[in-house]
């Protein structure tokens, strides 16, 4: 009986390692090719965007226009800056004075 058993152990140990750690390898794998396609799928679509950018950045005028965004003004010119009007607002109490101390 004990042989059986010790028996019916080895088996099983040998059927575990056969088929069921191959299974989760495999399952494991198949879930890091999914990710990785995923990423790759997101990875490729930025890049497409950089590229388009790139492509865009090429023209003279798209140049001036983030230039322009920062301030930048050709030689020759003058930049004016448009300071919005102040708010109307009641200007704030005065603290009201302490009494002078009397001694």
């Amino acid at each position: 009986m004990i042989v059986w058993a010790a028996a019916a152990s080895v088996v099983l140990v040998g059927f575990l390692f056969a088929f069921v750690y191959p299974t989760r390898t495999f399952v494991d794998q198949r879930s890091d090719t999914n990710k990785a396609r995923a990423q790759l799928s997101l990875l490729r679509s930025e890049n497409a965007k950089l590229e388009r950018e790139a492509k865009l950045l090429q023209s003279d005028a798209e140049i001036e226009r983030r230039a322009r965004q920062y301030g930048l003004v050709r030689p020759g010119e003058r930049p004016f800056v448009i300071i919005p009007a102040p708010s109307i607002t009641a200007p704030p109490e005065a603290p009201a004075e302490a009494p002078a101390p009397t001694p």
